[in-house]
């Protein structure tokens, strides 16, 4: 893995082309889930999906034999 730096977001109406709704939606997103992933699907340089999957691990069951 290499190491790369955090950038800052400043708080700006606009970072690099990203409406403030389409941020807050994705922060959004990704505050939804515990374990998973957010995806940012791109087209011509605009956010036009989000999708979020979120992991569920079922620990302790017994089977019934």
């Amino acid at each position: 893995m290499r190491n790369q730096s955090v950038k800052q977001v400043p708080d700006s109406p606009d970072v690099e082309g990203i409406p403030v709704e389409v941020r807050e939606e994705i922060l959004r997103a990704v505050a939804s889930i515990n374990f998973g992933s957010v995806e940012v699907v791109v087209h011509g340089a605009k956010v036009v999906q989000i999708e979020s999957r979120e992991k569920r691990r079922i620990v302790n069951i017994k089977s019934v034999d």
